[in-house]
């Protein structure tokens, strides 16, 4: 299910795998960011995670066709993202988004 969820979809790759732990990512370089959030913006729930892709509308068709539900959005926000909110195999709230205009 999780790969399924972040490496189909999402496109990430395996970088570990110990049977307890894997981990999804890239081999790009990237800048990181960090976020604390006491509300979810918008009048939304406060999301567990954010994902940053490149075309949050390829993003949405891919989760669209794979029949996952989209819980909010998509909405262009007025702090500068397009996003919508998924839940992820392990019912995280997931925010998926890129900063528009694209």
């Amino acid at each position: 299910m999780a790969s399924a969820f972040y490496g189909d979809i999402l496109g990430l790759d395996v970088l570990m795998d110990m049977d307890w732990i894997r981990t999804y990512g890239n081999k790009a370089k990237m800048s990181v960011q960090i976020s604390f959030m006491s509300e979810g913006g918008s009048g939304t729930a406060v999301p567990d995670i954010s994902i940053e892709v490149d075309d949050v509308n390829v993003a949405l068709s891919k989760f669209k066709a794979a029949g996952v539900r989209i819980e909010y959005g998509p909405a262009n926000e007025p702090w500068g993202v397009r996003r919508f909110f998924v839940k992820d195999p392990f019912g995280q709230l997931v925010n998926v988004l890129s900063h528009w205009p694209l």
